[in-house]
């Protein structure tokens, strides 16, 4: 029985991502998000799709009210995750080992690992949820040498100052789903870019963690603040800026 529903689901999935569309590059504002509510927890579906290296993309974000149950532990036979906190205190269970997360923790999930989610804190617990699945065969080994599952606090990484600002490397490796998956916070201190306007064959998204920014691409004029994405699809040329002269912060990830 659980064989023919593994099966019946597995193509009800393989239906749904048939059909959908290529995600949009531009911006995906906080605000705009219809939110869900449940029995203390509140839901937010930001983006699905498909990508140009993955068949499936699929972002959304959950909060746990203080005193919710855990998340039901389960594993994802053929879809890999990349979990960030944005607010509270999460209990990260992976295949029976704890793990404490605070905001700016991430917790990069492989396929087939058991895993639940729980509010450990006094006050609400909001997170991104990172859902993706490769147009290439899925690769465990590969994600197994790469050094697995992941679960990182930002403050257990070093910040680097730079002349504009400084920053902290989460992981630039490869993944069960991606050939490569790169990861970053940068703090701009004052108005002004990042960088030039640039292109690069990983599809980004940047997810701005404080501030006021601004950013171009291929030609579009965007604004983004806290809680909001931009995301950039393969080759699109961009390029971000500090909006104001007061410090702002926002993770960077990529991939293919």
């Amino acid at each position: 029985m659980k064989i023919v529903l593994t099966i019946i689901l597995s193509l009800m999935t393989q239906s749904i991502m048939a059909q959908l569309e290529p995600v949009k590059s531009g911006v995906y504002k906080w605000a705009d998000h219809a939110v869900k509510a449940g029995e203390l927890r509140e839901s937010r579906s930001i983006l699905e799709g498909v990508s140009p290296h993955l068949e499936y993309l699929e972002i959304h974000a959950t909060t746990q009210f203080p005193g919710a149950e855990a998340s039901t532990a389960h594993a994802n036979n053929d879809i890999e995750e990349c979990i960030i906190v944005k607010e509270g205190l999460m209990k990260v269970t992976l295949e029976g080992k704890e793990h404490i997360l605070g905001a700016g923790g991430i917790f990069l999930l492989m396929p087939r690992q058991i895993h639940s989610l729980q509010n450990v804190g006094d006050s609400n617990l909001t997170y991104y949820v990172m859902r993706y699945k490769s147009k290439k065969k899925m690769d465990i080994e590969r994600g197994i040498a790469s050094g697995g599952s992941l679960v990182l606090n930002a403050d257990s990484l070093t910040f680097k100052p730079s002349s504009k600002g400084g920053g902290r490397a989460y992981f630039d490796r490869s993944t069960a789903m991606c050939e490569r998956f790169e990861m970053h916070v940068t703090q701009l201190n004052r108005k002004g870019p990042s960088h030039e306007p640039h292109t690069h064959v990983e599809t980004e998204i940047i997810l701005i963690l404080s501030g006021e920014t601004e950013m171009t691409i291929d030609g579009k004029e965007y604004k983004g603040t806290a809680g909001d994405f931009y995301l950039m699809n393969s080759q699109s040329l961009h390029g971000i800026r500090n909006a104001k002269e007061e410090p702002c912060s926002y993770f960077a990830f990529k991939w293919n």
